[in-house]
């Protein structure tokens, strides 16, 4: 029932359970792979894979002593480690300069907005070559507006710079050429890939919009780049309908990736995705920063990703950044009421 949300409403909705559970003295039977929220929540767990039940008990007894090596690689899947250390020398590929997107509600007899939703305000950040950027926030705070804005998919103001180029001084034409530079994977990896195209059409989409390759040379990069995402090359024939939602996801990186881009967007990339599955996207994306020296912008609640993949961390509150700096410092000295309140309701 949380699997889409913050953290903070994540916490306030499984209040709500548990008070109606108490006042209505009903059951619950919660389905879910946050194990987080069945630490909290569940009093009795069982635990399913491919259509059997393969251990069952006690709350308490399962988290403490699991005895069914796939209970055990559930609950070691969590995102761990932290990531590499940048270069000293590293300067910066993205920089943001009172970045503002606001979108007009109503007009006037005359034309003019009667107000405005005000999606991003003044926004300033700096993310260096090779860092990964976290992102995180409570849902309408901002967060994906402004990655569509660093990419140029969303009108605004304020200044964008990219590898030393003022973006928002420029053409459309202009950016176009530099699109190559810069992807983004979203989301939903089902409602991201069409149905009525193959995988290596989807794939191919980069290199067929900026005419980069044709022929056996589009057909080796595109098979290139899946093995890189840790696919079959054979897959480039068949539709995405086949493929689980952790081999969609691969795909749609693996979309992103083709064109060699420096600078990659990624929104929730693994918040519709199971708990393993999950480990295995985040062990992808920390590989491959590694194997193309990307640079990284995390929009993301998930407050154990970030700590496990990004060296600085941005918060947002309604369209506003409130406090950023790196990880470390701000998961263990938030100087913010907000940022405390958001870590505190994370469920580990």
């Amino acid at each position: 029932p949380t699997t889409a949300l913050d953290v903070t409403i994540q916490a306030q909705v499984l209040a709500l359970l548990k008070d109606l559970q108490r006042r209505l003295n009903m059951a619950i039977l919660l389905i879910s792979h946050d194990l987080g929220v069945v630490r909290h929540m569940a009093d009795e767990v069982h635990v399913m894979r491919e259509g059997r039940i393969v251990e069952h008990g006690p709350r308490k007894e399962i988290f403490a002593a699991p005895s069914h090596p796939y209970t055990r690689a559930l609950l070691a899947s969590a995102p761990a480690g932290r990531p590499d250390p940048l270069e000293e020398t590293a300067g910066n590929l993205v920089e943001a300069r009172g970045v503002r997107v606001w979108f007009p509600q109503g007009r006037s007899f005359f034309g003019r907005p009667k107000s405005f939703i005000k999606a991003v305000t003044d926004a300033d950040l700096t993310i260096r070559r090779g860092e990964s950027l976290g992102v995180v926030g409570e849902s309408g705070s901002g967060k994906t507006t402004l990655g569509l804005a660093l990419l140029r998919l969303l009108p605004s103001r304020g200044e964008v710079v990219f590898d030393g180029q003022d973006l928002s001084a420029m053409r459309e034409r202009q950016v176009r050429d530099l699109r190559r530079n810069f992807q983004i994977v979203f989301q939903d990896p089902y409602g991201s890939l069409s149905p009525r195209m193959t995988v290596g059409q989807i794939v191919a989409e980069g290199l067929d919009a900026h005419r980069l390759a044709s022929g056996s040379d589009r057909e080796r990069r595109i098979a290139e780049i899946l093995e890189a995402v840790d696919l079959d090359p054979s897959a480039m024939h068949r539709y995405p309908h086949e493929f689980s939602g952790g081999q969609r996801q691969r795909i749609s990186i693996a979309r992103a990736l083709i064109l060699r881009p420096e600078f990659v967007v990624l929104d929730e990339p693994t918040s519709a995705l199971d708990r393993t599955v999950q480990f295995q996207i985040v062990e992808l994306l920390r590989d491959l920063r590694a194997r193309f020296g990307l640079t990284y912008m995390f929009i993301t609640h998930d407050l154990a990703l970030v700590r496990a993949l990004c060296h600085r961390v941005v918060i947002m509150k309604d369209g506003i950044i409130v406090e950023q700096g790196e990880t470390g410092a701000i998961f263990e000295r938030p100087g913010q009421e907000y940022t405390r309140a958001l870590l505190a309701a994370a469920l580990e």
